[in-house]
């Protein structure tokens, strides 16, 4: 099979190594000219026999809309264009009806691997019509892992991308999970060895799993975690998910309680926290402490004068 490949970054570029190595051509296109097989989005689709299947794998958002808004102009009825980025399942239903003026198909591609994907397999999350997706198999089962998991037509249009999103919802609250234990672990001082208590978690046991791995690879590279900051971004898809479970009126509390601690991590002073001690000294006259780091206590009555 023939694929276009839009987006040679850490995914697509290994994505394309994978794919070749089952077999298949790919003329992948990226504005970076050293990673390109191909001059322009116009050349790419040139050298793809028809009907065409052009796998997009950028960033979501503006760059997405503008590529899948370039290549409906490119493409011809027949051609399939799948999203494989990180896209809001809401944009999936757009996209595709754009397309199907034109007798362009729609895929929807959830993809979860990250850096590994080249050794191990990416899994996907697919949405689309059957027809579609029967178009892109051979490439779905070439990035796929080994076995007989790693891949799912999930559903309508958009049923991919809803499904990873809250694959990454759940991603969100085992990492937190897994952090939480490590941190009573690392303060508490029953525990001496907190690196070998993890990794003795490998086997046997219920929470075995590729996270728990590689936070033990994580904590013996860096015992204690010394060389990093304790921040971390979010991708969107863990707000999507809370988001959803609004609408459709579902808890997720975990999940939730994960997004907000990436929330405060980015945080170097706390102003919700600052408004709690403000009104602990006013009811309690209970001791706070100032913005540079000295202890205040205010008169506790301070608040009834003038």
């Amino acid at each position: 099979m023939e694929l276009g490949l839009v987006g040679l970054g850490k995914m697509g570029g290994n994505m394309r190594e994978r794919i070749r190595r089952a077999g298949h051509t790919v003329v992948g296109y990226d504005r970076n000219p050293q990673l390109a097989d191909a001059a322009s989005l116009e050349e790419m689709v040139a050298k793809l026999p028809t009907p065409r299947v052009v796998w997009v794998m950028v960033p979501a958002g503006a760059p997405t809309e503008q590529t899948v808004g370039q290549l409906g102009e490119l493409l011809s009825e027949g051609d399939v264009v799948v999203d494989g980025g990180n896209s809001k399942w809401t944009d999936d239903k757009k996209h595709a009806e754009t397309l199907a003026k034109k007798g362009i198909g729609f895929v929807d591609a959830g993809v979860s691997g990250g850096v590994w994907g080249l050794q191990n397999g990416y899994a996907l999350m697919v949405g689309g019509d059957a027809a579609d997706v029967a178009k892109v198999q051979p490439v779905f089962d070439a990035l796929k892992p080994e076995g007989d998991s790693g891949f799912v037509h999930a559903g309508k249009v958009g049923a991919g991308h809803f499904a990873k999103m809250v694959h990454n919802g759940i991603e969100y609250a085992m990492m937190q999970a897994f952090a939480e234990g490590w941190e009573l672990l690392e303060t508490s001082d029953v525990v001496e060895n907190v690196t070998d208590t993890f990794a003795s978690w490998e086997q046997g046991t219920v929470i075995r799993s590729w996270l728990l791995d590689l936070a033990v690879k994580a904590l013996k590279e860096d015992p204690g975690l010394e060389d990093l900051r304790g921040y971390a971004e979010d991708s969107g898809e863990g707000r999507w998910t809370v988001e959803a479970a609004v609408d459709l009126a579902v808890p997720l509390p975990a999940i939730t309680a994960s997004l907000f601690a990436r929330f405060a991590s980015r945080q170097e002073d706390s102003p919700a926290m600052k408004m709690v001690a403000a009104l602990r000294n006013q009811f309690g006259g209970h001791a706070v402490e100032a913005s540079n780091g000295k202890s205040a206590a205010p008169d506790p009555t301070q608040h009834q004068k003038g």
